[in-house]
């Protein structure tokens, strides 16, 4: 592991030697990630992108790509274009990045089951703002806003997510 990785146990994410309070997953974390479990998958993801939404936050670094008001995620197994960046309309089984609250104003994106989707394996696991303190989520990765930004800034394409 190096400084720049992001570790982290079920109650916190540790990364440039700081720790942070995170939440997991309401299915805790699992060595064996299906679509709609909940669970945060254990392992080592790459980092491979940064989303936000330019209406309210400025861009957090260079390399982020604004979330437009069309744009969904698939969560579809079935889908062709499951587990990958879609656009309204979508007839498939998706999720809004745009959302009305700013749980998604800034995402760090990971490469779990990504960019050759397993259909079934699952999709979506992100870092996020968290809903509020010790409040589980779908699987993703999920921390105070701030402590968000501060990660967002100095994270690289060569960081990682290690889910122990």
């Amino acid at each position: 592991m190096k400084p720049n990785d992001l570790v982290v146990t079920p109650t916190h994410l540790r990364f440039m030697n700081r720790g942070f309070p995170c939440s997991i997953g309401k299915g805790g974390i699992s060595d064996h990630k299906v679509e709609g479990d909940g669970a945060t998958p254990r392992g080592t993801h790459r980092l491979v992108g940064m989303l936000y939404r330019p209406d309210r936050i400025n861009k957090p670094v260079n390399w982020a790509e604004p979330i437009h008001p069309r744009d969904l995620w698939s969560d579809d197994s079935n889908d062709e274009a499951y587990n990958q960046r879609v656009r309204a309309p979508y007839p498939h089984s998706h999720e809004m990045l745009r959302r009305a609250d700013p749980l998604y104003d800034l995402v760090i994106v990971t490469d779990w089951n990504w960019p050759n989707a397993v259909p079934g394996r699952g999709s979506a696991i992100f870092i996020h703002r968290w809903r509020k303190k010790g409040h589980p989520t779908e699987g993703c990765i999920g921390l105070r806003p701030a402590d968000l930004r501060w990660i967002a800034k100095r994270i690289g394409k060569n960081s990682r997510l290690i889910v122990l």
